[in-house]
This record gives C-alpha cells, structure tokens and sequence, in this order.
C-alpha cells in the first residue's frame, strides 16, 4: 500500500490523521489563515477600521429609541468620524442624499449639522 506522506501547510511538519487533513493541529491551521487573509500593505485594514469606527460613533450618537438624532460636525470630528469612509449612499424620494457606514447613516443639512439615521430595514 503506497500512502503518501503530507506536511503541514503552515510549520512543514508530517501530518497525521484523515486522509484530507492540511494541518497538523488548529495553532497551526489558525496561523496559515492568518496570514493567507492578512492585507500586506494595510490599506484595507485601514480602511475597515474607519468604517467600523465610523459605524460605532454613529451608534454611540443615535439614541437606540431614537430615530434620528442632529449632530454638529465638531461633534463627529472630534470623536474621529472620517466623513470620507462610507459604505454606501441613498438618495431617497426628496433628492436627500445619505451616507451610510453599514446600517447607520448621516445626511448634511445646513449650518453645519448632520442628521445621523439608523436603518432598520437592514436593506442594502
């Protein structure tokens, strides 16, 4: 019986156990995902971390029995909101334009306020 011997994809050491099995345990598994899915330059990393942060002042400012609060753009700069990161825009009916960081959002109005919105629709 000719059995091919495998080696771990992440450490090189011998693999045992099923026939289909890549990793001599889950540290290593873990590892090997890690850096397969890791950004190399950082740029997306970068960016999602805005977008999350973003996500999480808008949160922090809309009240959860709220549905929409106005916010002074000193507020958002100050707490490090990046108005240029956002996951995507609506324009509804009126021709008003949202900005959107997942399923929070913020339109401008005037004198410097933002109206910040949550959508409970979760649509897209």
């Amino acid at each position: 019986m000719n059995v091919e011997e495998k080696v771990c994809l992440s450490c090189g050491r011998l693999v045992r156990g099923r026939v289909d099995k890549k990793f001599c345990d889950d540290a290593c598994r873990n590892t090997y995902n890690n850096q397969l899915n890791s950004d190399s330059n950082g740029f997306v990393r970068n960016v999602n971390n805005a977008l999350r942060r973003n996500r999480r002042i808008l949160q922090e400012l809309l009240p959860s029995d709220t549905a929409t609060q106005h916010v002074p753009r000193k507020t958002l700069a100050d707490k490090g909101f990046h108005f240029r990161f956002f996951t995507h825009m609506y324009v509804n009916q009126n021709k008003d334009c949202y900005y959107y960081c997942y399923d929070y959002g913020y339109r401008p109005l005037e004198n410097d306020l933002f109206m910040v919105v949550r959508n409970k629709k979760n649509e897209v």
